[in-house]
Formats: C-alpha cells, structure tokens, sequence
C-alpha cells in the first residue's frame, strides 16, 4: 500500500492490514436489527464499511463485505411511525422475523425492512453479501460457539461484571443464552439445566410449555447480545467492523465484546472506529427506528443524487457528527461537491497538491461505480433550479435549452434535474419557489411602475440577447430604472410582480436572460 494516505478510509485500510497481516481475503463486516425503518443513521455504518472496502480494494486486496440482519433479535417495541400499531402489539416478544409484515407486501415485518434497505442500497454503489441470523440460527451453524460460551459461563460472567458497577453485577446462577419458546415463539423463558454437553432445558413462563432441547437442531436457542457479537467476529473472521459511539463508550459493548472474542473465542477482536450520529437538521436528539423519528435511504435519495449521498459522508470523518439538511443548506452541499469535482478534475486550481490528492479522492470514493468519463456538465443548483421552474419543471425542456452540454453529460444532470425537481416541490422554501405568469396575466401595478416596466421591456428585454453577461444586464436594468423616473428596488418588485406575481425572486439579471426575450415579452406585452 502507498505510504501516505488522502483519505481516512485509506489510512483505515492500511491499519488493517498492518494489524492483521497479509491475508487472502479481508473480511469487513456491518449489520443491524430490522426492528424499525433503517435509518440513514444506520447508514452511516453500511457506506463507512463501504467505503473501507473499496479502499482494500483499490489497494490489490480481495475484500468480503458482510452485512449481518439481526432479525433473530426480539420484537421489544413497536415504532411510532408503523401502521397497525395494535397487530404488531400482539407479537412483543416474538423473533422479529415471525412478525407479521403490517403493510403485506413481505413475508414478514423484518423482512420488510430489509428489502427497502437491500433494493436501495446498490443505487448508491453498494453490494454487499447478505447475512440472515434466522436462518442461520435455526441451521444450527453457531450451536459450537453456544456450547463454548455455555462451557465458559464463569468467564463470560467475569468479563461481563468488570464493565458493571455493583448494583448491576451479574449474581447467582446465570446462562449466556435466551430461548423463543418453541409453543408460544415468545422469550419469557427460563433454563432449568444444561446437561454439559448438547442438551439444554428450559420452561415458558407464559404458556407453560417444557422442552428438553438439542443445540444442534434447536430453532429458538439464541447467545445474549455481547456474547452474540464476538462469536459470530470468531465464525466470519471478521477483519474490520466499526461501531457508534454508544457501542465505543467506556466499558461498552465493544470493550465487552473485544475481551469476550479473545478470551472465550480464541480469536482477535476486529480493527474498529467510532462513527457518530447523524441529525436531522431542525430535529432535536439522534433518529431512532423505535421512536420512528427517521429518515432513509430512498427519502434521502429524493432530493440528492447517488454520487452527492456518497459524498456527505466520504467528505466527512466518521467520527464528526453532522446533520442532513432539507432546506437552502441543499444548495450548498451540491456546490461543495461541484467545487470538489472540478479540482477533481483541474478545471479548478487546488490550493496545493495534497489539497488535490484529498478532494480527488473524495471524489473517487463518491462516485457510484469508479471514475465516470467526464466531468458532469456544471451548472449551480441555484440555476438549475431556476432553469425548471421557468420550464415549468419540464426537464427534457431544460435539457433542451443548453446547447453546449455533451451527450455523455445528459444522464447525470437528468439525475440532477429529478432531484432538484423533487426538492423544489417538497422541500424549498415558499420564497424560492415560483411559477411564470401566463400571456396575458396582469399584475395590479401602479400607473408609475407600469411605466417602469414598459421601460424596461423596451430597452432591456427587446435586446436580452445582445447582453453577454449578468453584469452588463444588470446595468441596463438599473439605467431603465433611471430613466423611468423610478427607485430600482421599486422597479425590481414591480419586475417580479409582472413576471411571477411576487415581490422579490431570482437575480434580475439572470432570471431575465434564462427566460429569454420571446416568452419575456409575450408576458410583459399586456403593458
């Protein structure tokens, strides 16, 4: 691997490598509990592991990229934001994956939560190899790593009992495993025994049930959460997985777990960070799937394009928090990464090489499957935004009208119009918004700015064309302004009145040459 890195995915890598040594295979993993929607909070998890991997990747690694659903996990509590709040009520306590689907579409509740995620996921570049813990719970796969952490209960309570104070400890007889009831599918179960070697005996505490069961046919035998962690670290050789911060808080789970995965699984805890949360932009706390204060993926999707969904958090430490915006921040976000992609591409001078090797790859790493032919036709999203509503949102018409865009440009600022379409409609503030007046449609002016916008009609619009800049149309505006006898802010709200039935709107200047001088007139023409 190449001694300096420009990108922390980069050093991430060559940290793997170091510590684990050359492999043929790099196993990076990720994974959550389909309890609730997945968020883009969640994530934040999936496109850092990706963006590790593509960075083994780049530097001649082979890489297995796992993503684990926890869907064995128990149903605990129904989200806010979920229809038929009292059906799913009636599965508490169920394996996630035997809740009903509430919307009907899939097999079940968890399995509904994994096809949004895994049918959205490759539109941002993202593949990975599908884990199902169901499944792989009830084919017995882990019943050895069951039997050990049963074998090792004493160290397991040990270990678990350095990270509790003592009103926490863990006292008396204890068992590192859960069971579903194989009666009534619930978890209110106790063990009675364990019979040293494979056998396992346990009662219902609400329907009753008993049953003397075998590890290595048991579908409802499950290891607790900080015992499930590192086991499955040991099965999947798991090279690099990173954690939130409240898993790597002091004593978490990842401290929990990392000793666990040595000392009772005989295997070295994988390379790791901290990631951050993720806010809503005017939205108090950290978004969470039970309380149904969320995003996703597809909403996110919405409003910026794969390649800008890639970039907020390539451009971003994984350990810095920040937050997704909706509002005018959205036409920020898209000039950075404009800004990004010149440099990328030295249309724009980076301030030194290094300032270039880093945004280059940023941008690299934000593209969704490597570096595209061109750069992407680059017009600011202020403008395009501008461009569709004079259009009337018609983007084959906003296409249409610029005539130095290359044909290999089209099908990224097609993506970009969608985009900004769906933000204009959605989410722009009321005073970016408007829509042209029609021919013929007449503002209630006053006899002095109807004037002053025959003025300007006459001695600006007729000759839009022969302006070869904003600067020298602006001009022109304020001398009509003059000459009309007129404050210029008085012309410009009369301007806009006449033009969108509003107050204010674009810059003047280039409002007026996007809409040009054909449609300009057949709409000032009624004064």
């Amino acid at each position: 691997m190449t001694d300096k890195a420009f990108h922390w995915a980069d050093e991430t890598a060559r940290k793997i490598v170091r510590e684990k040594g050359e492999k043929d295979v790099y196993t990076c993993a990720s994974g959550i509990t389909p309890s609730g929607t997945v968020h883009i909070g969640n994530f934040r998890e999936i496109i850092s592991v990706d963006l590790v991997a593509r960075a083994l990747r780049d530097a001649g690694k082979n890489v297995r990229f796992i993503y684990s659903w926890d869907d064995y996990d128990v149903f605990r509590k129904v989200p806010a934001n979920m229809p038929k709040q009292d059906e799913l009520e009636k599965y508490l306590r169920f394996p996630i994956t035997m809740v009903p689907d509430p919307w009907g579409r899939d097999s079940s509740y968890a399995r509904h939560n994994e096809i949004d995620v895994e049918s959205s996921l490759p539109l941002v570049g993202i593949n990975p190899e599908y884990l199902y813990q169901t499944e792989r719970y009830r084919a017995s796969l882990y019943a050895p790593g069951i039997r050990t952490a049963l074998e090792k209960r004493p160290e397991l309570k040990s270990i678990l009992n350095k990270f509790r104070d003592d009103q926490h400890k863990i006292e008396g007889e204890w068992w590192p495993v859960s069971v579903f009831c194989d009666e009534c599918n619930r978890d209110d179960t106790d063990i009675d025994s364990w019979d040293g070697e494979w056998h396992l005996e346990y009662h219902c505490n609400l329907c009753g049930f008993r049953q003397k069961t075998d590890l290595r046919t048991a579908k409802g035998v499950k290891l607790g959460w900080r015992i499930d962690w590192p086991m499955r670290w040991a099965y999947e050789k798991v090279d690099f997985e990173p954690a939130g911060k409240d898993h790597h808080s002091q004593g978490g789970s990842f401290d929990t777990s990392k000793i666990v995965c040595k000392e009772v699984f005989n295997f070295d805890a994988p390379v790791t960070f901290r990631y951050d949360f993720i806010g809503l932009k005017g939205n108090a706390g950290k978004m969470s799937s039970s309380k149904g204060n969320v995003i996703d993926l597809p909403t996110l999707l919405k409003v910026y394009t794969p390649e800008l969904v890639r970039y907020m958090f390539a451009g971003t430490r994984p350990n810095t928090e920040f937050t997704i915006s909706f509002d005018l921040d959205v036409i920020k976000i898209y000039e950075d990464y404009d800004r990004t992609e010149r440099i990328a591409w030295k249309i724009e001078a980076a301030k030194n090489e290094e300032v270039y090797r880093k945004e280059r790859r940023i941008y690299e790493l934000s593209q969704v499957s490597g570096m595209p032919a061109a750069a992407s036709y680059q017009m600011p999203f202020r403008h395009l935004c501008n461009l569709l509503q004079i259009a009337g949102g018609d983007i084959d018409a906003t296409i249409a009208g610029l005539s130095d865009i290359k044909p290999e440009q089209k099908a990224a600022l097609r993506a970009r119009c969608v985009c900004a379409k769906n933000w204009i409609e959605e989410y722009a503030p009321e005073d970016f918004c408007f829509k042209l007046r029609e021919a013929g449609e007449t503002a209630a002016l006053s006899e002095a700015e109807k004037t002053a916008v025959r003025e300007l009609r006459d001695s600006v619009v007729s000759k839009i064309e022969e302006f070869d800049s904003d600067k020298s149309c602006a001009q022109a505006i304020y001398d009509a302004a003059e000459r009309a006898g007129i404050d210029s802010k008085a012309l410009f709200r009369a301007a806009y009145d006449a033009l969108i039935g509003k107050d204010q709107g674009p810059r003047l200047a280039s409002f007026l040459r996007a809409i040009g001088k054909d449609r300009l007139l057949s709409i000032l023409s009624v004064y």
